[in-house]
């Protein structure tokens, strides 16, 4: 009973100071850092024409479909929040924003790059939604806030040291500790 009962009181004092130690790199929490917010240089519009859609094919067996999937999504006005959760296997990046039209729907995190890998460790999403058809006057910031979220294997974070979610006004990127 007396290995018993120090057992758990060792375990149970490991787990606290995981949640004690704030910058250890053994507490999981730590596994990225806190999100900063940075403002965004556009590239002169010229270069891509935002009025034609991107497109993409989608499904389990894209490689036998001939029909293309348009997706026009817009980039959301300001990113607010990049939350980074740890799962077995790999990571759920998680992004909230603000967008700047009521009724946003189909919101996605788009890859910068078309295979979606790192460049220089630095990993790059979009945080996108298409807009309604009909226009509508626009609420409070709370109608206006979306959350769009992408799951990522270890293999695929085994080269990212940040990652970055994007807006039209802003960006927010968190970096590996």
């Amino acid at each position: 009973m007396r290995l018993l009962t120090t057992s758990l009181l060792i375990a149970t004092l490991g787990l606290t100071a995981c949640a004690t130690v704030r910058d250890s790199s053994i507490n999981p929490a730590n596994w990225f850092g806190r999100s900063q917010s940075e403002p965004i240089q556009r590239e002169s519009k010229a270069a891509k024409n935002p009025l034609i859609p991107e497109e993409r094919r989608t499904g389990l067996f894209k490689s036998l479909r001939n029909d293309i999937v348009a997706y026009n999504g817009q980039p959301i006005d300001q990113v607010s929040g990049l939350v980074i959760e740890r799962i077995p296997g790999g990571a759920i990046i998680r992004a909230t924003g603000i967008s700047s039209f009521d009724g946003a729907h189909s919101v996605q995190l788009t890859p910068a790059t078309d295979d979606s890998t790192p460049v220089e460790g630095v990993l790059t999403y979009r945080l996108e939604a298409e807009r309604p058809s009909a226009l509508r006057r626009t609420t409070s910031q709370r109608v206006r806030t979306v959350t769009a979220a992408v799951r990522l294997s270890d293999n695929d974070l085994k080269d990212v040291r940040v990652i970055r979610v994007e807006g039209e006004r802003n960006a927010q990127t968190t970096a590996r500790r």
